[in-house]
C-alpha cells in the first residue's frame, strides 16, 4: 500500500524573514562532525524503535487549523546568524498542526554546539490565533529553513527547506518550490505492506564563516526498520548543488529500500488522454523522468496519469549515472498559470558520487484528481537489498535547475501526443518530438526512426504508417500509428504495451530513447 503525501504536508506555508537570534543559548564544547552523529544512528539501530509521542505537545498546538497555521510567522529580528553578516541565515517552523512530532535543533561551529530552544519570542502570531497557550520549555520545532542572496545581493531568498518526515525542498536562482526529496524511501509500492516513513529526528546547523559558499547541515534519520545520518553541503546558484552523504543502519529487512528518492506531481499534459475541466493547457511540476546507464543509454520516459491505476515501471542496469524528474517545458504558454508559475519549477537531477552498483531506477505514478498531491515518485533500488544488522554508505550529488536537460542528453524529447481518430477507432496515432544541434547537422545521410514494442505485450500490436520530418522550432518529429497485430482486433483488447522510439543516422544515435507505457 502506498500512502499519498499530500503537498502541504511537505511545506505548508512560506512564512516570514528571520533575522539573527538574540535568544539566550547555551554553548557546550563538542566535535560535531558525520562520524559523531553516525556513532549515534549505530546506537539508536542496536535499540528498540522508539516512536515519537505524537501527544507530547500542548493541546493548542495540536488542535491548530490549516489557517491557524499559517498565520503564525517569524519574528524578523530572531533570524540565526542575520547580524552576523554571514552568508547563510536559519530560521525555523512552529510546531503543530499537522507537526506533532518536534524535531530538535542544534547550531554548531568547529568547537562548540548549542541545542536551539523553542520559544516565543521566535514568531509572531496572527490575529486567527487570538490567544494560546504556553510553549514546552523542552519543545522542538517543525523544521527550518535556510535563506541566502540567490537572485539579488541584498535580499535572503529562500534556498532550501527541511520540513516534515525525511523530505526537504532547495531552489536556484529564479526557481519556485516544486518536486520534493526525502532521505530514503522504505517499501514504496511493495505489495502486502504499509509504506514507511522514517523521520529526520534531530538537525545541527553549522554557523558559516563570511566566505563559505555552502551551508552544512547534519540530520539523524530514525524510523521503524532504519536509522542513519546525512550530511549535506548546500550551495546556491543558478543551479543550486545538494551535496548528499548518508550511513545506514538496518533494524530489520525490508521489501524495498529506495536510495535518492524524490516525489513530483503531474496531473496532466500534452500527452495525456484523461482530461480535466481546467483553463490550463498543462499542469504538473515535473513532465518525465530521465535516465543515463552506465552502457551510454539515455532514456526518457514521460509521466502519465491516464489509467486511474498505481503504475510502476523498472529500469536495470548495471551501473547508473544518473536519474531525476524533470521538467523540460520551460514556456510560460505550455501552463498559462502565473500565480503557480509551473514554468519555474525545478528539475531534479541526481549523480551517484558513490559506486551505488547494479540495481534499477524505479517510477511509480499514483493516479489524482487534482493538483494538490505529489503523485510521481522516483528512486534507486539497490539490487542487494539490505538486510537486518547491515550498514549501507552511499553519496550523490542533486542539481535543482531550470535546464531544460541536465541530463546531457544533446538529442532529447520535447513532446508528446497521443489520440485516436474517430474513423479510425482502432488505432492509436504516437507523435514523439526531439530537438538537439545533432538532428539540424547538414548530412547527405538521412535521419532515421527505430521504433520497437518490447516487453510482454509486443507482439499483440503492430507498429505501422511511420513518418519522420522537421517541423518549426527546430524540432523534429516522428509519428506512427499501433493497432492490434490480430485482423479485427481491437485496441482495448490489448495488455499495456512498452514502446521505444530514437532517431539515428546510419549506425549513429541522434537522441535519447523515448521510453513509453501505452494502456488500452
Amino acid at each position: 500500500m502506498t500512502l499519498v503525501v499530500p503537498r502541504n504536508f511537505i511545506l505548508l506555508a512560506t512564512l516570514g524573514t528571520l533575522t539573527s537570534s538574540a535568544l539566550c543559548q547555551t554553548w557546550e564544547r563538542e566535535d560535531v562532525g558525520f562520524e559523531s552523529i553516525q556513532s549515534r544512528a549505530r546506537d539508536l539501530a542496536n535499540k528498540p524503535y522508539a516512536a515519537p509521542n505524537r501527544d507530547s505537545l500542548p493541546a493548542w498546538m495540536n488542535d491548530l487549523t490549516y489557517d491557524q497555521y499559517r498565520d503564525i510567522r517569524f519574528n524578523p529580528n530572531q533570524a540565526l546568524w542575520a547580524t552576523d553578516k554571514l552568508p547563510f541565515r536559519a530560521m525555523f517552523f512552529h510546531p503543530g498542526y499537522l507537526y506533532r512530532e518536534p524535531v530538535t535543533l542544534n547550531e554548531f561551529t568547529s568547537t562548540h554546539q548549542q541545542k536551539i530552544r523553542l520559544a516565543e519570542a521566535f514568531f509572531n502570531y496572527g490575529p486567527l490565533i487570538n490567544k494560546h497557550g504556553d510553549l514546552p520549555s523542552d519543545g522542538g520545532f517543525a523544521g527550518f529553513r535556510l535563506h541566502a542572496p540567490l537572485n539579488t545581493p541584498e535580499i535572503y531568498d529562500e534556498l532550501a527547506v527541511f520540513q516534515g518526515a525525511s523530505y526537504w525542498r532547495a531552489l536556484g536562482k529564479n526557481q519556485h518550490y516544486g518536486i520534493s526529496s526525502r532521505g530514503i524511501a522504505i517499501d514504496t509500492g511493495a505489495d502486502g505492506v504499509q509504506e514507511e516513513f522514517p523521520s529526520f529526528r534531530e538537525f545541527w546547523l553549522r554557523k558559516p564563516e563570511p566566505n563559505d559558499g555552502y551551508a552544512r547541515v547534519y540530520a539523524l534519520l530514525d524510523g521503524p526498520s532504519y536509522s542513519g545520518a546525512y550530511q549535506f553541503k548546500i550551495e546556491p546558484g543558478n543551479i543550486t548543488i545538494v551535496d548528499v552523504k548518508a550511513v545506514l543502519f538496518a533494524r530489520r529487512a525490508v521489501q524495498r529500500l529506495g536510495i535518492a528518492p524524490m516525489s513530483s506531481m503531474y496531473w496532466f499534459g500534452e500527452n495525456s488522454r484523461r482530461r480535466f475541466d481546467d483553463f490550463r493547457p498543462e499542469v504538473h511540476d515535473s513532465d518525465g523522468l530521465a535516465i543515463r546507464t552506465g552502457t551510454g543509454e539515455r532514456l526518457w520516459r514521460p509521466l502519465s496519469n491516464d489509467t486511474a491505476k498505481l503504475e510502476s515501471s523498472f529500469f536495470d542496469m548495471e551501473k547508473c549515472v544518473g536519474f531525476g524528474l524533470l521538467q523540460r517545458d520551460r514556456r510560460f504558454s505550455a501552463y498559462e498559470d502565473g500565480e503557480a508559475a509551473y514554468h519555474r519549477r525545478p528539475s531534479l537531477w541526481v549523480e551517484p558520487t558513490s559506486d551505488w552498483g547494479p540495481g534499477r531506477v524505479m517510477l511509480m505514478e499514483i493516479p489524482t484528481t487534482n493538483e494538490r498531491v505529489d503523485n510521481a515518485v522516483a528512486m534507486w533500488e539497490p539490487a542487494h537489498t539490505p538486510q537486518a544488522g547491515d550498514r549501507i554508505e552511499f553519496s550523490y550529488r542533486q542539481h535543482w535547475t531550470t535546464d531544460e536537460d541536465p541530463s546531457d542528453a544533446n538529442g532529447h524529447v520535447v513532446a508528446t501526443r497521443t489520440g485516436v481518430n474517430e474513423w479510425e477507432p482502432q488505432q492509436r496515432t504516437m507523435v514523439v518530438e526531439f530537438a538537439g544541434n545533432a538532428l539540424n547537422q547538414q548530412n547527405e545521410v538521412p535521419i532515421t526512426p527505430l521504433i520497437q514494442a518490447t516487453g510482454a505485450g509486443a507482439d499483440s500490436v503492430k507498429i505501422k504508417n511511420v513518418t519522420v520530418q522537421p517541423i518549426p522550432d527546430a524540432r523534429w518529429r516522428v509519428a506512427f500509428k499501433i493497432a492490434p497485430a490480430a485482423e479485427g482486433g481491437k485496441l482495448a483488447d490489448i495488455g499495456p504495451v512498452e514502446l521505444r522510439c530514437c532517431l539515428k543516422r546510419g549506425d549513429n544515435f541522434l537522441t535519447e530513447t523515448w521510453v513509453y507505457r501505452v494502456t488500452p
